[in-house]
């Protein structure tokens, strides 16, 4: 479960302190998702770089399966992002020298070996539908694809919590559906807690429940 409970985020600028998020609330249990959209500038991104522990908040809280990953150490924290959180961005962010199998496999090199790790790699990317291109390199995918991989690479840790920022922005309209569809699909698998961030209202739609930045509040 995720609970964000009067979360604040403001930065130092000439004028004095600048609030991006005031006071935002959010409850999401296993296996719900919700969309967050709003104006450019309204602190979208914002929000999720602090529910990703990306990012510290100036006040409030934010607790993950009863946990607060902001009350942990650097090397800690770094361990429990790693293996509880997924992040899916609008850039796939694929390193171009490594093949569609080695990206997704990234997120599992960190901390003690996992021989089963390959295993699901491979699972993950036939339910993407690349199982044929595990040794392709991304300048070989198209923009859909790439994104299938991204998907596939946020999932090897079975992560509790996915974050997306605008992850079909870059694509077509048919590619954006076919890769809402399938991060919508492995999310009811997997049971995660997602959070969209988008201005696609067509993204919106299909994930059903959706929230609006307004004023540095969700409402």
């Amino acid at each position: 479960m995720l609970h964000v409970q009067g979360l604040t985020k403001e930065y130092d600028s000439p004028a004095g302190p600048l609030a991006i998020l005031t006071g935002v609330d959010l409850r999401l249990e296993r296996g719900e998702a919700v969309a967050i959209m709003g104006p450019s500038g309204s602190g979208k991104t914002t929000l999720l770089s602090v529910l990703g522990a990306l990012e510290r908040p100036t006040a409030g809280s934010v607790t993950l399966d009863g946990e607060n990953p902001l009350a942990l150490d650097e090397t800690q924290l770094a361990a429990f992002r790693n293996r509880r959180i997924g992040f899916i961005f609008q850039d796939h962010s694929l390193l171009p020298q490594c093949t569609v199998l080695e990206n997704v496999l990234v997120p599992a090199l960190v901390g003690a070996a996992d021989a089963s790790a390959e295993a699901r790699a491979r699972k993950l990317l036939d339910a993407v539908g690349l199982a044929p291109r595990l040794d392709h390199l991304p300048a070989q995918l198209s923009g859909g694809e790439k994104q299938r991989v991204a998907i596939a690479r946020a999932l090897i840790r079975e992560p509790r919590l996915v974050l997306c920022d605008e992850p079909t922005g870059n694509l077509d309209a048919k590619s954006a559906s076919a890769v809402a569809s399938l991060l919508l699909d492995l999310h009811r698998t997997q049971q995660t807690v997602l959070v969209v961030v988008t201005h696609s209202d067509a993204l919106a739609a299909q994930v059903g429940r959706t929230a609006r930045l307004e004023g540095g509040k969700l409402v």
